[in-house]
């Protein structure tokens, strides 16, 4: 399998998933696109690399014959390098699924898993504090709530989340996917841990992304979020959160 360029963080986190009666859903990045120059908004045309195409091949392979877990059902940003990345990872999987029906899986394009969408309201006034600022700085403006056209950080995450929630596998060893892109993977891992500001360090790389599932009570806003992030388990109360936001 060509795994040689997957975050070594992501072959980790397996080891520490729960047990395969607790389903899960890993929210990735795509896979490896081509490289741009320059600050703002990457093009929505940029592709997958062959490189990206085999790995997403191989890493959805991988994923389910090592967590013996099944893929059950997948969302994914509307931009085609994670379309891209989503089917691949499927068809990786059903390589070895002995049902032989990963293939039929609906790929459900999701409006809140890109920009504007997730975080940005109005593109017009956000636009130019991307451009000014890059992605990682724009991010942080974000987290602290200092720019125009944007939703309340807090209001985001949750959107998201419940998003996640919502179409998060039922069964028994069931997985689900959610591809999406680098600057929302950013600012959700960083404010549901606490964070108002991020580093190119904690940048999540292509193809790399956390494994998340809910515990406790049957609806979204009482629920415990439980993550896997670079080797770390970590755990959230929605409510708690939520309260969180002011305004």
């Amino acid at each position: 399998m060509t795994l040689e360029r997957l975050p070594q963080s992501m072959l980790s986190a397996l080891d520490l998933l729960p047990d395969v009666s607790v389903p899960v859903t890993l929210f990735t990045r795509h896979s490896i696109r081509e490289v741009v120059e320059g600050r703002g908004l990457v093009s929505a045309d940029l592709p997958l690399t062959e490189q990206g195409r085999e790995l997403a091949l191989a890493w959805g392979e991988y994923l389910t014959t090592y967590t013996d877990r099944v893929i059950q059902q997948c969302i994914s940003s509307p931009i085609q390098r994670c379309v891209d990345t989503a089917a691949l990872m499927i068809q990786g999987a059903d390589r070895i699924s002995a049902a032989g029906h990963l293939h039929q899986i609906e790929i459900v394009r999701q409006g809140l898993l890109v920009e504007p969408g997730s975080f940005v309201v109005d593109a017009t006034q956000a636009r130019p504090y991307l451009r000014q600022q890059g992605a990682v700085g724009f991010i942080n403006s974000f987290m602290q709530n200092a720019l125009p056209g944007m939703k309340h950080p807090i209001r985001g995450v949750i959107d998201v989340l419940q998003l996640i929630y919502d179409r998060h596998p039922q069964q028994h060893r069931g997985l689900s996917l959610a591809v999406s892109h680098d600057t929302i993977l950013a600012a959700i891992l960083s404010l549901i841990s606490g964070r108002r500001e991020l580093s190119q360090d904690d940048w999540p790389q292509m193809m790399e992304g956390f494994f998340v599932w809910f515990e406790g009570e049957d609806s979204f806003m009482e629920s415990r979020l439980k993550w896997i992030w670079r080797g770390e388990v970590h755990t959230l109360l929605i409510r708690e959160f939520q309260q969180l936001q002011v305004g």
